[in-house]
């Protein structure tokens, strides 16, 4: 018999959530999804033709007191994934990112903390977008964890990380979860925000209480007309439409990328296995990937004849790497990923649409362009 029978799912008519669904429902849990079907994610307002029909449907807001309540009803564990995610966006649209993501969690955590309902598992949605810069290591000053870059540099064509206490050019290696989060924009303070918060009062309420630090998350279902939903969409979109992915800095800046599948056996092992609770998790491939080498890879599977634009341009609080150390998840959840990245990169190319609404795309791309956050 399974510890937690009926669950919640915010957010999960969109691409993370509702992958995590369908699994939930095929191990014969009872699903429960609160979404408001937010037209920058689902454009026609509508759940998406690939929502699971045996899940059950509210439409709600997650900063509405009475939705939760209605959608908490009965529930024995819920994963809180619905937010507002964009780095640049939250830069500008301040009042929204507080209000869906910090007290959208704070209402759940209310509830919970009053004990108006019948939760015992939280999980929720964190992001390595929290840490900042990455772990890098210096040949005299050991592991280092280095600001920002200076934008002085950054114009003079210099892109590489300097060591903050002896100035040397310092290496990448990976980020563990005791990493100190020095969050940089709205979106990633809100993150670190949510996952302490859940944390804090799992612990203080014995509610057991999982935090899954994604890094860059990708795979079917992704949309391919949100600025905000990561690179690999974004150079989908122009390659599709015969135009070049544009990339900025030299393009040797590296992430960790992380297919669905891999994030959805993390997901529902975060639900079932003790080992799990009050824990916080990297889930990512734990491998940096350039960003030039993304876009390469892209155009010969698509066999495009579009070129690379590397345009050395910077944006503001962009980092230079970041990757996972996955060691903790392997050896408490004995959690590994599996799908290869060129693997999962030709699943998204065979899923995609022919058409690409690529014009809402450009458009919105150029609104970060002006604001100096592309």
């Amino acid at each position: 018999m399974k510890k937690y029978n009926r669950i919640l799912v915010t957010g999960g008519a969109g691409f993370i959530g509702s992958h995590l669904v369908d699994a939930l429902i095929d191990k014969g849990y009872k699903v429960r999804v609160l979404d408001n079907l937010y037209r920058q994610i689902h454009p026609t307002g509508k759940l998406p033709s690939y929502f699971n029909k045996k899940a059950e449907f509210i439409k709600g807001d997650v900063t509405n007191k009475r939705d939760w309540l209605n959608a908490l009803s009965g529930i024995d564990a819920v994963y809180h994934f619905a937010a507002a995610v964009g780095v640049g966006q939250s830069m500008y649209d301040i009042e929204h990112y507080v209000k869906v993501n910090s007290l959208g969690t704070a209402l759940l955590l209310d509830i919970l903390a009053n004990r108006t309902a019948s939760v015992k598992k939280v999980i929720v949605a964190a992001s390595m977008s929290s840490y900042g810069e990455g772990t890098y290591k210096c040949t005299k000053c050991g592991l280092v964890r280095p600001p920002l870059r200076d934008e002085r540099n950054l114009y003079k064509k210099d892109f590489e990380v300097y060591c903050p206490i002896c100035g040397k050019v310092v290496k990448p290696v990976s980020t563990g979860e005791d990493a100190k989060q020095n969050s940089n924009s709205i979106y990633a303070i809100n993150k670190k925000n949510q996952e302490e918060m859940v944390i804090n009062i799992g612990i203080s309420y014995s509610i057991p209480a999982v935090a899954m630090r994604y890094f860059n998350v990708y795979g079917t279902r992704q949309s391919l007309s949100n600025p905000y939903n990561g690179v690999v969409a974004i150079f989908m979109s122009r390659i599709k439409n015969h135009k070049p992915p544009i990339i900025n800095e030299d393009g040797l800046q590296t992430r960790d990328f992380v297919h669905i599948r891999d994030v959805t056996t993390a997901n529902i092992l975060a639900l079932e296995e003790e080992a799990a609770d009050y824990q916080i998790f990297n889930v990512g491939s734990g491998k940096p990937v350039q960003i030039k080498t993304v876009a390469e890879m892209l155009i010969r599977m698509y066999k495009s004849d579009v070129k690379t634009e590397i345009t050395g341009k910077v944006r503001k609080l962009d980092v230079r790497h970041c990757y996972a150390d996955v060691g903790r998840i392997k050896k408490l959840l004995k959690w590994q990923p599996e799908v290869d990245f060129a693997v999962g990169l030709k699943e998204i190319i065979n899923w995609a649409d022919k058409e690409v609404a690529v014009d809402k795309l450009d458009f919105a791309l150029q609104e970060l362009e002006k604001r100096g956050l592309r």
